[in-house]
């Protein structure tokens, strides 16, 4: 029955993907905001989709913690569906993404015309300071930043890896940075085709207010995030996996 439900959400999510991209074409040629609504549209519908045929619904927990306001959110990446949440549980968000991403047809065009933040993964100093301007832009519009810290989807047991960009970020922009702890990698595996039936839990974590040094923050902001992150899988029913003890000695 997973298998069928996986495969029917995976029709309606592709065939409903390409259709209100085709749709949604003439609003490259609108204000940002047409854009920025369409994908909006897009992911309410995809999140419909998930909930009545592949059987995963999602909770919010920590509603108070989100900013009244633009502010910086900086969250663990375990699957593709916290790419899409924030289009759902923020308002207008402008997400921090790979350059890559702007290659993909479709996909591609409207980041574009939606002004998210693209980094070049490469470019190390240069890319820090592009990233700061450009946050620092869309803030001003009002607009909250979405960020990954570690950059790329990582597996359960993976061990964390956060790059200096939120840091950098959070020292430039003086704001608090409200962490993001959710388990959908128990449900929207990293990889792999099924749709697990149950039920996302994501949490907004009290935000860390301005003003820590670099390493205080990274240090805290990971964590929160681990630990927020730890706690949500285990309510989910995972259990990292221990390491082997090693052989006693001859």
């Amino acid at each position: 029955m997973i298998l069928i439900r996986s495969i029917l959400f995976q029709i309606f999510f592709w065939t409903f993907s390409v259709l209100i991209n085709l749709i949604w074409l003439p609003s490259l040629l609108m204000p940002r905001r047409a854009v920025a609504r369409g994908m909006e549209i897009w992911a309410r519908v995809s999140f419909w989709g998930l909930k009545h045929i592949a059987g995963l619904d999602y909770e919010v927990r920590g509603q108070e913690n989100i900013a009244a306001g633009a502010a910086l959110y900086a969250g663990k990446h375990l699957s593709m569906w916290e790419t899409i949440a924030p289009h759902v549980l923020l308002h207008d968000p402008a997400t921090i993404m790979k350059r890559e991403l702007l290659n993909v047809p479709f996909y591609g065009w409207y980041a574009r015309k939606c002004e998210m933040i693209v980094i070049d993964r490469g470019g190390q100093a240069k890319t820090i300071r592009t990233m700061i301007a450009d946050v620092k832009q869309r803030m001003a519009e009002g607009r909250s930043i979405m960020i990954f810290p570690e950059g790329t989807r990582k597996g359960l047991d993976a061990e964390p890896d956060y790059k200096p960009g939120v840091a950098a970020l959070y020292t430039a922009l003086n704001v608090p940075c409200v962490p993001v702890a959710h388990n959908s990698g128990l449900y929207w595996p990293r990889r792999g085709f099924l749709r697990m039936p149950g039920r996302i839990i994501v949490e907004f974590l009290p935000a860390i207010a301005p003003g820590l040094k670099r390493q205080e923050f990274m240090t805290e902001l990971q964590r929160r995030l681990e630990e927020g992150t730890a706690r949500l899988l285990a309510e989910g029913g995972f259990r990292k996996a221990e390491a082997p003890s090693p052989p006693p000695a001859s």
